[in-house]
């Protein structure tokens, strides 16, 4: 059994980078997520990239990724479920990841922003 058959999919809720901090609900372990963000780096040897959207910033495991090229400096989306560390550290492991240059990010998180406050008054 690989990892994918061990794993109860969800669907990825929608987070910011800035959503993931210790005290956040979205901060549990292997909650399932779907975040965007710039490579600031890669490692092919560790299959860990680490994404960042201003000062937020999270690793992702890339493991199961094989047919994904990455470039520094190039916007992805993952969909994966958050490990927690035991230093407190989140990491992603993704079991999806697509890279998205050319999407407005100005729009994607003026869109974000709208879903959040139409969750917010319709999902009590």
């Amino acid at each position: 059994m690989d990892f994918l058959e061990s794993v109860d999919l969800k669907f990825g809720e929608l987070v910011s980078l800035h959503d993931l901090y210790p005290s956040s609900p979205f901060f549990k372990h292997e909650a399932s997520l779907r975040i965007i963000g710039k490579l600031r780096e890669y490692s092919a040897e560790a299959a860990i990239a680490t994404v960042a959207d201003g000062n937020a910033v999270l690793k992702v495991n890339v493991e199961h990724l094989r047919d994904l090229t990455f470039q520094v400096g190039s916007v992805y989306q993952f969909i994966g479920e958050l490990l927690i560390q035991p230093n407190n550290q989140g990491i992603l492991q993704a079991r999806v990841g697509r890279n998205v240059d050319g999407i407005d990010l100005n729009l994607y998180y003026q869109s974000f922003l709208l879903l959040r406050q139409f969750q917010a008054d319709h999902l009590k």
